[in-house]
């Protein structure tokens, strides 16, 4: 049978087939939709863990323990998990261990862009790159069988254009995999330094085995079209480079990409009069193509390391084909900045920030929105859990009195992901710094997952929920405030308060998402005659707010009657409708 699947639920569907035992892994865009797929596979065990080294940790003791485990995560989330990453080649695999990272060129929904390719190479580890869906499923199966035959962990790169674009894909039956016999090896899994000196020997023959591979394997194939030009490429650019060229061209398509298949490179390079390198972000196969001394090559020079890439500009580097133009659009296009929903329960924190001049550390989430105007009140993001401890290091550069007027803001799961330990440093550090945990009760920006804040697993069982004042106290914090960001004069009183301790404190900005179903706000919110035209609510940035020819206005069909503009109008001119 077959079925249309996202790149992503292929990529569940395969790990399914292959015997898959356990999943743990962090959402992140655009690889979240893997590991929420694999819930309806009931013979899986799968878990949102706190943070991709959490997730990577369980997968390998799985994989220790006999069985065949992954952990799945955006290319962000592999900076979080390089540490057990690297050890984890040196011990090799028992069940087969993969590792699912997708690359966001563009930046639709990630602060940088990053290629994990460098990680294959300097963890020493295979990578394969699917193109499709079908190929999602059918390479994630082969890398469960790669990483036993080779005991090695397995890299399954995608990209958001592969994770989230639909195929065909046929689906098969699950294999029937046995647990492999558990037998202690401390040469094999201690990885103290008189174990690791001999495994690295090991890695290294590994290498060598794995790049013969790489020239034999029917992941790397060429198509011969019989030209003169050669097309290197793999992945999504594979996909964008045979839609632009068609059969004008050559290709040698690499579905593993790391090792590299030096022999099958310099053959094909042999029999082309030029070849072009077509990859996405860093000259990873380029750099290689060059370092074999082969000079008719052309890449990045042509192309960019900026963003993704198109077929209209493939065509036009290879072909010269310059591409067809659409029909110019006279009318001038409004931007459309990326917003808060209306009700968001984080708009009341940063205009109630914002209007106290604070300097506001942030973080990755939702509200790292809270940057943009008219709120304009996120002075800086970095990573995951930085919000805290870059705003400690801040302290420490300018003193007392700068403190006094600066605050960190992070998610209650970006919190439990890597927030803790900031806490703990400022207050180990004797810091005096005011943490603001932002709890809407779910990990809202990729799209509603359980956390250890929620009181719920990915199967939505009833668990054991953080709780985040006893939490706070654990780690020293005396001063600890719970407050509903939409009552913004108390919540205002209690910022002020809390900066100005000469303690560490927490503030817990607790409101639900808007868009959880079990937020019911009602009828919607209307400007009366009472307006004095003070724009005082439109320094929410609601977009269910605007100015119309001098006029504030409501627009009924956004609006979801949240109430947070009734409470900040000083006029009382704001006023709630029921449907």
């Amino acid at each position: 049978m077959k079925k249309l699947l996202i790149g992503n639920a292929a990529v569940a569907r395969g790990a399914y087939e292959a015997g898959v035992t356990v999943v743990s892994s962090y959402p992140g865009t655009p690889s979240t939709e893997i590991t929420e797929s694999m819930v309806e596979y009931k013979e899986v065990q799968v878990e949102w863990a706190p943070n991709e080294k959490v997730a990577a940790e369980v997968s390998i003791g799985a994989s220790m323990a006999g069985a065949r485990a992954m952990s799945c995560m955006k290319h962000v989330g592999m900076n979080v998990m390089a540490d057990p990453l690297f050890t984890v080649s040196y011990i090799g695999v028992n069940g087969g261990l993969v590792y699912c990272v997708a690359d966001d060129p563009g930046m639709h929904s990630s602060q940088n862009e990053q290629d994990s390719r460098h990680y294959a190479k300097s963890s020493k580890v295979l990578m394969v790159e699917p193109s499709d869906s079908k190929e999602c499923k059918e390479y994630t199966k082969i890398a469960f069988e790669l990483s036993e035959e080779y005991d090695v962990p397995v890299l399954v790169r995608l990209s958001t254009r592969v994770s989230h674009s639909q195929g065909l894909v046929e689906l098969g039956d699950r294999i029937d995999y046995k647990l492999k016999d558990y037998n202690k090896s401390v040469a094999k899994n201690v990885m103290m330094p008189a174990m690791a000196i001999k495994k690295h020997v090991v890695v290294e023959n590994r290498q060598a085995k794995l790049t013969e591979y790489a020239n034999t394997t029917a992941l790397n194939i060429v198509e011969n079209n019989g030209k003169k030009i050669g097309v290197i490429t793999a992945g999504i650019s594979y996909m964008y480079s045979k839609e632009a060229l068609g059969n004008e061209v050559d290709y040698l398509k690499l579905g593993m990409v790391y090792p590299l298949p030096t022999t099958k490179i310099i053959e094909f390079a042999r029999n082309h009069d030029v070849i072009y390198v077509i990859e996405e972000l860093d000259p990873f196969i380029e750099e290689h193509v060059r370092a074999l001394g082969i000079t008719n090559v052309k890449g990045k020079n042509e192309f960019t390391l900026l963003g993704e890439y198109t077929p209209a500009m493939i065509k036009k580097v290879v072909l010269g084909i310059e591409p067809v133009p659409f029909n110019k659009i006279e009318e001038e296009i409004p931007n459309r900045p990326p917003v808060m929903c209306a009700g968001c329960p984080h708009r009341g924190t940063f205009y109630t920030l914002k209007k106290l001049g604070l300097t506001v550390s942030g973080d990755i989430g939702c509200y790292t929105l809270g940057a943009t105007k008219p709120l304009d009140s996120v002075d800086s993001t970095i990573c995951m859990g930085a919000s805290v401890s870059a705003a400690f290091g801040m302290a420490k550069a300018r003193g007392k009195e700068f403190t006094k007027k600066l605050v960190s803001v992070i998610g209650d799961s970006t919190f439990i992901h890597s927030g803790i330990t900031g806490l703990i440093d400022i207050v180990y550090n004797k810091g005096i710094n005011t943490v603001i945990i932002l709890d809407n009760s779910i990990t809202g920006m990729t799209g509603h997952q359980q956390n250890p804040t929620t009181g719920k697993t990915i199967y939505l069982e009833e668990t054991v929920p953080v709780n985040l004042i006893t939490l706070a106290e654990a780690v020293g914090v005396k001063s600890i405030r719970v407050c509903d960001p939409f009552d913004v004069k108390a919540f205002e009183a209690v910022v002020k308060e809390e900066v100005a301790k000469d303690e560490p404190s927490v503030i817990i900005a607790q409101r639900p998402c808007a868009l959880l179903k079990g937020v019911k706000y009602t009828g919607h919110c209307k400007i009366t005659d009472q307006c004095k035209k003070c724009k005082q609510c439109l320094k929410l940035g609601c977009p269910a707010i605007s100015m119309v020819d001098g006029v504030v206005k409501i627009d009924e069909t956004q609006c979801n009657g949240c109430g947070l503009c009734i409470n900040v109008c000083p006029f009382h001119a704001i006023v709630k409708e029921e449907a």
